[in-house]
Formats: structure tokens, C-alpha cells, sequence
């Protein structure tokens, strides 16, 4: 399924991956015509802003020249009528106003290819500029390409990850519900070992959701007599909790019951077959059986021996039968827990209000070093009939009167 999901999100990224690469490459191509467009409009504003240049200076050049005629004619005229004396000069300042005139044609020689320089030059520029902006805009383009597709394969692997997530969670719940079927099981089947193995005692299943054990057998004699009580605990797991123990021994106090049994499909780890652990047996399911006969044995020995002696005794017996019994070892364990927790909560307590009594300790050392400074300061500029500035009887304070 999950493969499945995958080449169908891979094949709608290429799909869309292709629509998006058509779209960025038509639009791409539809700025490169705007930009040419736009250089070959500039080139041809250049053109024409040159051409008026030239036409321009043309026309200054034709200005300069006729009013530069007209002034060498009328020169001329004046020198004809006034002597042939000063021809010779004349004709030696016609000569140099040539010569001028030709150096200044030469010059807007000169500044016309240097124009045509600076335009070319520019044009180059121009051009540069453009082909730069475009190779950057092409850079852009893939980068957005590039993150866009990234972010894609992201989402992708994002929602293959999630998918991978819900088949784990739906495959633990569907173990979670099979291991609390067996764990059921077992507890019946434990039920119906014990009712065919002693048809004499009580049986009783403790219902779920009620706090106590899975299994309580009632031990009886041969005459009837309820000599006991064994509880027991079903548990199929694959690890061994060590706080099972604890909780089987508060509902065997709660329910005044003889002997406590834990039959579980994983043994402790120092374990290797059925036991004693804090005053509670640990077996597995082929050694509960077993296990179930020598301690029934056992309560029926124990309250046939009592039965024996009940009469008997003074004060002095009740007592040490009572002192003897496992319910007193019990209640008396009970008690020496609670007490080790009271002086534990205690001590924590002792040692929570010692650290608070030394900080504030702390506090008021400080406090009295600086009253003690304010003190000394307002002494030395008041003096000391002034104001009363102590906190108590040795105390520095700073409370007027």
C-alpha cells in the first residue's frame, strides 16, 4: 500500500513538475522577446538622438562657415578699397582663418567618432546589463524551480511518513488487543485448572475493572470448613514488572487472604522456575497446578493445627496466636511501610525548610548590612537625636519617628 501510495504522489509531482516547467519556460520566453524588444527600441532611440548630434553639428559647422565667408569676403572688400599696402597681411589672416577654420572642422571630426565611441560604448553596456539581469532572472527561476520541487519531495516523504505511522499504530492496537485476548484466556483457563483440580474449594473470578485479583480460591476440607484463602494473578506478558509484586500484596491484605500467586508467561530475569519473591509466589502456567496442591496442603495443615489448639489457651495464647499469624505480620508490614514513607516525606520536609530558613538567612544578612550603611549616612548628615533608625533592641532600622 505504502508503494502503491508513493508512485501515485511521485507520478502527480512529476505531472505537476512538467505543467509547472512548461508554464516558467513560456513565460520565460515571453520576457526574453520584451527584453529585445525593448534593446533594439533603445538602439534605435540612440540612433536617432545620434543622427540629430550630427545633424546638429552640420548645421552649426554650415553656421560657422558662412558667417567665417562672409566676414573674409567683407574683409577682402575692405582691403581692396583701402590699399593693396595691406594685402599681404590680409591674405596672411585669410590664411590663418582657414587654418582655424579647418582645425575647428577637424575637431568636430574628432568629437563625432568620439560620440559614436560613447554610444557604441553604452550599447555595449546596455547590452551587459541585460544579459546579466536575464542570467539572474534564469538563476531565479531555476532556484524557485529547484525549492519548489524540494518542498514537493519534502510533503511527499512527510505524508509517506505519516502513512508508515498509522499502519504501526493500527498493527500495536491490533497486538495490544490480541495480547489482552490471551491474557483472558489465560485467566480462564486458570479458572477451570483450579475448579476440576479442588471441586471442594470456591473458585470466584474477580470482575473487571474492579480493583484485586484475577482469581480467588476459597480453600476448604473435606468437612467443608473454610480453612483459607489463596489469590491469584495472571499475567502473559513479555517482560516481568517487579511492581505486580507490591500491588498483589495490598489486595491480599485487602482481601485477608493466606498466600498470594502470580502465574505469569515471563519469569524474572534470577528466576528460572516457580518461587518465593517478597512473600509472594511466582510460578508459570504448567507449574500452577503443582504449585496450587502443595500450598492448598499447606493452608489445610496450617487451619487444622489451629482448630486443634482453639480452647485451649489463656489471653497469653489468643495473643501469641495472634502475634504469630500472618494477618499481624501483614498489618505490622503495612505499618513499618507507612512509617518508612511518614519519615521519608519528613525528612524531605526537614531538609526543603533548612535550605528556605538558610536563604532567608541570607536575605536578612543582607538586609542588615545595608540598613547598616544607611544608617552610618544618614548619622554623619543628620546626626543621631535626629532619627531613630533602629530595626529592635541591637537591630539597625530605618523607621522615622
Amino acid at each position: 500500500m505504502e508503494e502503491a501510495v508513493s508512485e501515485e504522489y511521485k507520478k502527480d509531482l512529476r505531472d505537476q513538475m512538467m505543467a509547472y516547467k512548461k508554464q516558467k519556460d513560456e513565460e520565460t520566453a515571453r520576457r526574453e522577446k520584451e527584453w529585445q524588444d525593448q534593446l533594439v527600441k533603445k538602439e534605435n532611440d540612440y540612433s536617432r538622438q545620434l543622427q540629430q548630434e550630427k545633424q546638429q553639428l552640420r548645421q552649426q559647422v554650415e553656421e560657422t562657415l558662412r558667417k567665417t565667408i562672409s566676414a573674409d569676403f567683407e574683409n577682402k572688400l575692405q582691403l581692396l578699397e583701402q590699399a593693396n599696402k595691406d594685402s599681404g597681411e590680409k591674405l596672411k589672416a585669410a590664411r590663418q582663418k582657414e587654418l582655424e577654420f579647418l582645425q575647428k572642422e577637424q575637431v568636430l571630426q574628432t568629437r563625432e567618432a568620439e560620440l559614436e565611441i560613447s554610444v557604441q560604448r553604452r550599447l555595449q553596456e546596455e547590452r551587459g546589463k541585460l544579459s546579466e539581469e536575464l542570467r539572474k532572472l534564469e538563476e531565479q527561476k531555476v532556484a524557485a524551480r529547484e525549492n519548489e520541487y524540494q518542498l514537493r519531495l519534502k510533503e511527499l516523504e512527510k505524508q509517506l511518513e505519516d502513512q508508515k505511522k498509522l499502519a504501526e499504530e493500527m498493527r500495536r492496537k491490533a497486538e495490544q488487543g490480541s495480547s489482552q485476548l490471551q491474557g483472558e484466556i489465560q485467566e480462564l483457563a486458570l479458572e477451570s485448572m483450579l475448579q476440576h483440580a479442588f471441586p471442594f474449594d470456591a473458585i470466584s473470578e474477580v470482575g473487571k475493572g474492579v480493583r484485586g485479583a484475577d482469581c480467588i480460591q476459597t480453600v476448604r476440607n473435606s468437612f467443608g470448613q473454610e480453612c483459607g484463602r489463596i489469590i491469584y494473578e495472571s499475567k502473559r506478558t513479555t517482560n516481568f514488572a517487579p511492581e505486580w509484586i507490591e500491588k498483589l500484596k495490598m489486595d491480599m491484605r485487602s482481601l485477608k487472604a493466606d498466600i498470594a500467586v502470580i502465574v505469569t508467561r515471563t519469569m524474572p530475569k534470577d528466576m528460572d522456575c516457580f518461587g518465593i519473591r517478597d512473600g509472594v509466589w511466582v510460578c508459570s502456567f504448567d507449574e500452577v497446578k503443582a504449585l496450587a496442591g502443595v500450598l492448598r496442603d499447606g493452608v489445610i495443615r496450617v487451619f487444622t493445627a489451629a482448630k486443634n489448639h482453639e480452647n485451649k489457651g489463656d489471653k497469653m495464647h489468643l495473643l501469641y496466636d495472634y502475634l504469630t499469624s500472618n494477618e499481624f505480620a501483614e498489618q505490622w508490614k503495612a505499618i513499618r511501610e507507612g512509617f518508612m514513607s511518614m519519615k521519608l516525606s519528613i525528612q524531605k520536609e526537614r531538609d526543603a525548610m533548612e535550605k528556605l530558613w538558610k536563604a532567608r538567612e541570607k536575605q536578612l544578612e543582607k538586609v542588615l548590612l545595608n540598613a547598616a550603611h544607611i544608617r552610618g549616612s544618614v548619622e554623619g548628615i543628620a546626626g543621631m537625636d535626629s532619627i531613630d533608625l533602629n530595626l529592635g533592641d541591637d537591630s539597625p532600622n530605618l523607621l522615622e519617628e
